[in-house]
């Protein structure tokens, strides 16, 4: 079976041939080699690029490895563009592999040289496209456009969508959402046919692959139980707010385990590096300001969560926020959480204020939509605690309710919109009209 990823191939498309570097970022196992040797080469080849004129270099396989010392990739990239007046497209896969080396032109003995360097003397040269992709947490960082000095393009990956899986997914397509927000878009997951291989499988990532990622990178010593606690405790409240604070409270009154806010605040940013999570801040949308805390957290992955607790809390209601906060990420949007306040009395005619939740503010460019994410709105009342927020917002942004049940799109006397979770997923255009 092999997935199109169309979305990125795209990205990659617009972006040959732009003097910049293309540097393809995201979770780990998640298609990053696929789209650029695969799936990207096809189609420089239909293009009429001829083979000699892609160069491409694996550095986790083993016969490469002489090229991981810098001067010796150099060298023979240099070498295989041979002519001057033909355009190379010059793939270097896993670039993490690459060594730090002393340049030999430089006294300081704490001066080396890395793969930023070779990238960007190969940026240079006026016959090449460059496409760099990493697989540990040294590639798979937020500041890695910051060592490109702002040359390069980030084209970032996500698991597979649920659109990507529905239209492959084998079997009746009606049980496609459980199983999705079930294990997850992680590609591999779908060749494997039982519950017990889908589950090793994902446990194993977060314990041989992130995690160790995350150690190695930031030479943390002796933490790995507290990193899998608390990768545990997000996977446990998502969609829940908190902060470091709470989660710090969380260990010492749960796991009997003290730990410094601080601490908690920076290892929740190493998760975040490694994409392995996603933060969404707290909006007013009133006062049109942010609030600093608390926030929610998401896994990138459904199915990398449900992993992480043993499949045992597999609550659709927080599943299906998550799944929707992630496919809104995809689209490009940015994602922020609403608060909205309610003036109210009490029972003695005192003032209150009261603030009710808009589960997703969604902005790109001059766009903006408020969605709720709802299992049902049967309940009238259910209805009504729904809605509470979305018919105080003052402004004519559309609103919309996205539910779990299967329903034909319709909208109510508010303006308010409604659609089942399945027509959402799979119809990117349905809040671009």
């Amino acid at each position: 079976m092999q997935y199109e990823r169309q979305q990125y191939l795209n990205q990659l498309i617009r972006r040959k041939d732009n003097g910049r570097i293309k540097i393809i970022t995201g979770l780990r196992r998640s298609g990053k080699s696929f789209l650029l040797f695969s799936l990207y080469r096809q189609y420089l080849l239909k293009s009429g690029v001829l083979e000699n004129q892609i160069i491409g270099i694996s550095l986790d396989e083993l016969e490469n490895a002489r090229y991981r010392n810098p001067f010796e990739l150099n060298r023979t990239i240099k070498e295989r563009m041979a002519d001057q007046n033909r355009r190379y497209y010059i793939f270097i896969d896993e670039i993490q592999f690459v060594a730090e080396v002393q340049n030999p032109y430089v006294d300081d003995p704490y001066v080396k040289l890395t793969f930023v360097d070779v990238v960007l003397g190969l940026m240079k040269l006026p016959n090449a496209d460059i496409y760099v992709t990493g697989s540990n947490s040294r590639m798979l960082s937020s500041d890695i456009l910051t060592q490109f000095r702002d040359r390069g393009d980030e084209i970032r990956i996500n698991p597979l969508s649920f659109a990507e899986i529905y239209e492959h997914y084998k079997g009746d397509q009606r049980n496609a959402w459980r199983d999705y927000y079930t294990y997850g878009g992680m590609p591999l997951v779908w060749t494997l046919e039982t519950h017990e291989e889908k589950s090793r499988y994902l446990r194993d990532l977060f314990t041989r692959t992130y995690i160790r990622d995350v150690l190695e990178r930031n030479q943390i010593n002796k933490e790995e139980e507290v990193l899998e606690i608390l990768l545990n405790v997000l996977a446990s409240g998502i969609g829940s707010l908190t902060n470091p604070s709470r989660l710090a409270n969380t260990f010492e009154s749960e796991r009997q385990i003290r730990i410094a806010p601080d601490t908690i605040d920076k290892y929740i940013e190493l998760f975040m590096d490694a994409f392995l999570i996603q933060k969404a801040e707290r909006y007013d949308v009133k006062g049109r300001k942010y609030i600093r805390t608390p926030v929610k957290y998401y896994y990138s992955d459904p199915g990398l969560r449900n992993a992480m607790l043993g499949f045992r809390q597999l609550e659709e209601t927080h599943l299906m926020e998550n799944v929707l906060y992630n496919d809104l990420i995809r689209r490009g949007f940015d994602v922020d959480v609403g608060v909205v306040e309610q003036n109210l009395r009490d029972v003695s005619g005192k003032k209150i204020r009261k603030q009710l939740e808009v589960d997703f503010v969604v902005n790109r460019g001059d766009e903006r939509y408020y969605i709720q994410s709802a299992l049902s709105i049967d309940d009238p009342e259910k209805h009504r605690q729904e809605i509470a927020s979305l018919i105080r917002i003052p402004d004519s942004f559309r609103k919309i309710v996205v539910v779990k049940d299967y329903i034909k799109p319709w909208q109510d006397e508010k303006g308010i919109q409604y659609i089942g979770i399945e027509d959402f997923l799979l119809d990117d255009s349905y809040i671009s009209r």
